[in-house]
């Protein structure tokens, strides 16, 4: 080891910096999911929305290119499960296939603020790939709409859906992480 460098400092530049596109996919998710992981853990008061079925739309996957139906649906109180479709017949063609996987931190009447993780296939412009997207999101419901939930969401998304690999940030408005009516 060299003079004056730390040990993990050597360990990412060797691992993450030097690896191939795949593996720095791979591990970058991985620190991601165990960093979601890590804040599994809370318990709090919250809308019950556990057996519901939320039907709108998501916008987060290609971009926020094409727009996508979703289905939301709370397995328990704090966990919930979104699949995403999204079709665009129009030159180019474009469709989206995606999952997310929420775990909620804290709970509030009229807000839930959660972790999220998402995976999806996209094909956008001719370009087909994957991607991943993890970080954190809100959903509110206001006063008097009790059944109709606002989403925001931040974070981090991975993927080849550009035609190569890309790492970029998140900053999802209710306009694209979608409005969901609950049944």
């Amino acid at each position: 080891m060299q003079h004056g460098r730390s040990a993990p400092l050597v360990f990412f530049k060797r691992t993450i910096l030097t690896s191939t596109p795949f593996n720095r996919i791979f591990e970058l998710t991985s620190i991601l999911m165990v960093l979601t992981l890590a804040l599994l853990s809370a318990n709090a008061e919250a809308r019950e929305l556990q057996g519901r079925l939320g039907v709108g739309y998501n916008s987060e996957f290609a971009e926020g290119s094409v727009p996508s139906l979703s289905m939301k649906y709370a397995l328990a109180r704090d966990i919930g499960t979104e699949l995403i479709i999204g079709v665009n017949t129009r030159a180019p063609a474009s469709t989206v296939v995606g999952f997310k996987l929420s775990k909620g931190l804290f709970l509030e009447t009229n807000l839930n603020f959660n972790a999220f993780a998402g995976a999806g296939m996209v094909s956008h412009q001719a370009v087909s790939g994957f991607e991943m997207l993890a970080g954190f999101g809100l959903e509110f419901f206001i006063p008097g709409l009790e059944s109709v939930g606002f989403s925001t969401d931040t974070g981090v998304s991975l993927g080849t859906s550009t035609g190569a690999f890309a790492l970029r940030t998140l900053g999802v408005s209710f306009l694209n992480a979608g409005i969901h009516f609950y049944f």
